[in-house]
C-alpha cells in the first residue's frame, strides 16, 4: 500500500527556553521525517525560532488564547492542507488548549486531523472535561461527515496527549485508567460513530522515570475512522501495530530511559503513516 502521508504527535513537557534542550527536541522530530506533525505543551518563543531555522521545509502554526501551553502543528511545504483552530474542545474553560484541525488534501481527497490536549488530573473535574472533550472528539466525525457526503464518508483521525489516567475517589468509587479507556473504545465502536483506536508498539508513552512513585502511563492514542488504513509495524510481542512510540521506551536500561526523559520529555512520540 503506497504511503499518502505521515504524521507525529509528541508532547515536549513545557517546551520552553532552553535552547540546548530545544536543539535537542527538534532534532530528534525532523529525524522521524513526518509530513504533518503537532507538539503540546509548547510555553517559549524560542521554540518557534529555532523550528523555523531548522526545519525550513514546514510551515507553522501554533494556537491562540489565554492558555499558557500551546499546540503547534507543522506541515511540510510540499503537502496540502489548512488549518483551523477548533474552540469547541476547550469545553467551556479559558485554560485549556483549543484542537487544531489540519485537513490534509490528497489526490482530492480530505484527511481530517484534529491534534488535541486534553484535560489532565485523576480528580472528578479532570475526569469529567476528558468524558466531555472525547465525546466532542468522536462526535466530530458526523460533523465531516455532513461535509463529505454522508455518513461514514469522512476520513478523520483525533490523536494526541489525551490523559486517560482514570479518577481517583473515596469510597470504593475510584476508576481505573484502563475502564477509562475501555469505555471510549466502546463508544468509539458504535455504528453511528466508525472509529477506533490503533494499536501501539508500547502501550504506555509517559514516565517520569526510576525514581518518581507513578509507574509507566498510557496516555497518549490515536482514534481514527474505520474507512482508513496504515502501515502496520510489528510490536515485541509480534502481534501489528498501526502507532510506532519512539522515545524512551526504546531504551533498555533505567538509567538510559532517565537520560532520555531528561534530554527530551516525558511523553514518547507517536508517529504513523495513512496509507491508499
Amino acid at each position: 500500500m503506497p504511503k499518502l502521508f505521515s504524521v507525529a504527535s509528541w508532547n515536549v513537557e513545557h517546551f520552553a527556553m532552553d535552547p540546548e534542550r530545544v536543539k535537542r527536541v527538534i532534532a530528534f522530530l525532523d529525524a522521524q521525517k513526518p509530513d504533518v506533525f503537532g507538539l503540546y505543551e509548547v510555553e517559549g518563543s524560542v521554540v518557534f525560532g529555532e523550528l523555523v531555522a531548522r526545519m525550513p521545509g514546514y510551515t507553522f502554526q501554533i494556537t491562540e488564547g489565554p492558555q499558557t501551553q500551546e499546540i503547534l502543528v507543522g506541515i511540510r511545504k510540499t503537502v496540502t492542507a489548512f488549518i483551523t483552530q477548533k474552540v469547541e474542545f476547550k469545553s467551556g474553560t479559558t485554560h485549556m488548549r483549543p484542537g487544531q484541525l489540519v485537513t490534509v488534501v490528497k489526490d482530492g481527497v480530505n484527511y481530517g486531523l484534529l491534534f488535541l490536549h486534553l484535560a489532565s488530573g485523576n480528580d472528578p473535574r479532570g475526569m469529567g472535561l476528558r468524558d466531555d472533550m472525547l465525546e466532542r472528539a468522536l462526535d466530530f466525525r458526523a460533523v465531516l461527515d455532513r461535509t463529505e457526503g454522508g455518513p461514514g464518508q469522512a476520513r478523520y483521525v483525533f490523536l494526541g496527549d489525551l490523559n486517560t489516567m482514570g479518577m481517583k475517589y473515596p469510597y470504593d468509587k475510584s476508576i481505573d485508567a484502563t475502564i477509562e479507556l475501555a469505555k471510549w473504545d466502546a463508544y468509539a465502536a458504535k455504528a453511528k460513530v466508525g472509529m477506533k483506536r490503533l494499536a501501539k508498539t508500547h502501550e504506555a508513552s509517559w514516565y517520569n522515570g526510576s525514581k518518581s512513585s507513578l509507574p509507566p502511563s498510557n496516555l497518549d492514542h490515536v482514534f481514527a475512522s474505520t474507512n482508513l488504513k496504515f502501515r502496520n509495524f510489528r510490536r515485541a510481542d509480534g502481534q501489528q501495530a498501526q502507532v510506532a512510540v519512539r522515545g524512551w521506551v526504546q531504551e533498555k536500561t533505567p538509567a538510559a530511559q532517565d537520560r532520555w526523559i531528561a534530554n527530551y520529555s516525558d511523553h514518547s512520540l507517536l508517529y504513523f503513516e495513512v496509507h491508499s
